[in-house]
Order: C-alpha cells, then structure tokens, then sequence
C-alpha cells in the first residue's frame, strides 16, 4: 500500500506529487527531476513507483517524488518557470547571487523559489535519513554526508566512480544544504545522459533497491 500526496506546489501553482510506501523505519526522501533537461531522473524515479507499487520490501518509510521540478520538467529545460536553478537556490551559508552561465541561475534570493520552500519546510518536519537525487549528466555517485554504505552499493552495481567532489563549487545544493551543513546525507545520482527509458530503468532501479537495504540499519 501507498498514498500519493501533494508534496509542494510549484512555482506557476502546480501540484508536485509524492507517493509514500511504508509507514515504519527510517525516512528515505528520493528526488527526480530536479532539472528539467535531464529525463533519466524522472524515468528512473517511475521505474522505482511501479516496481514498489506492486511490491515495497523495506522496512523504512520513502518518500518518492518522480518530478521535483515540474516545470522544467514539462518544458524540458534545466530551471522552473522562473529561470531559476532550483538546486542552485537552496538557503546554504554559502548562497550567493553570483553566476557564470544562465542555466544556473540561483533566483534574486535564496529559497526565493516555492518549490524549495516547500522542500525546506519538509526536511525540518521529517526526521529524514538519506536523500537520494536524480539526475543526469558525467556518470557518477557523489556523496555529501555519511552516505557511503548505499553509495557503495550504487557505484559497484553499475560500475560508476564514487566520489564525494562533483568537481566545481554548488552553492545553493541540495548536496550542500542538507549533507554538508545538517548532517542529512544525500546522494546525487548522475546517470548517463542520455539513456533510453529502458536502459535506466534494467540498469539504475536494481542498483537502488539493492542500496536500500543498507538505509533500513540507520537509526
């Protein structure tokens, strides 16, 4: 069983939904879509929906939100409708209003954004344990936090390099806000961009459901 909830509302007022399985046991907050432009993200947060809509083996709680930023998603590009990054807008100590390319414009002030309003005001009101997000770009699992457990599991099921440093600054990063700065693990999954639906869905949804089994040990 599972419930489907409104999880936040974007910023143009579209409902951004959740689907809930489990009731019992460490909370889990699993991420796709934060960007628009990369559908991997979404194909893979769907392959988890329907594999646990017909079975859900954890004893943990997730929270699984196929299409964080549905905007961007429906337009097929990086930022919401207000051209903002939304993982460039996350209120961390180091937010800044500086940018070097559009695609990661960080809004006129952090958590200006609604969606990341709503994504705030959730992790303050749920004792989160690991938050997995899903993304596309150079294949990789980057860690912020105590996360290596499950992403160990992750990089070796499908052959990717773990690393705990994407490799530039993300001021404003889920990665940042949460893992860095409140000792709420996440794991930023960069699938290869461009993969066919049935490429993520036989090769990344295995990989993760394997890597939970490790969140049900943290207390």
């Amino acid at each position: 069983m599972f419930q489907t909830k409104i999880f936040a509302v974007s910023s143009q007022g579209l409902p951004i939904l959740s689907y809930v399985f489990g009731s019992t046991g460490p909370v889990a907050l699993i991420l796709g879509g934060v960007h628009g432009d990369e559908p991997e993200g979404n194909y893979i947060a769907l392959g988890l929906l329907k594999k646990w809509m017909q079975n859900f083996p954890y004893k943990l709680k997730v929270y699984l939100v196929p299409s964080f930023n549905i905007e961007g998603s429906l337009t097929a590009q990086r930022a919401n409708a207000n051209q903002v990054d939304l993982n460039r807008n996350l209120p961390t100590k180091n937010w800044t209003s500086q940018f070097k390319k559009e695609r990661y414009h960080p809004g006129p002030k952090a958590c200006s954004e609604a969606e990341n309003k709503h994504l705030v005001e959730w992790i303050n009101n749920n004792p989160v344990k690991l938050i997995l997000s899903l993304h596309s770009w150079n294949p990789m699992i980057n860690t912020n936090g105590n996360c290596l457990p499950e992403a160990s599991i992750m990089a070796k099921a499908i052959g990717y390099k773990l690393t705990d440093d994407i490799g530039y600054p993300t001021p404003g990063s889920l990665g940042d806000y949460c893992g860095l700065e409140r000792d709420i693990p996440v794991i930023t999954y960069e699938a290869e961009r461009g993969e066919s639906i049935k490429q993520a869905l036989n090769k990344h949804v295995p990989a993760i459901e394997k890597a939970l089994f490790e969140t049900e040990k943290r207390s």
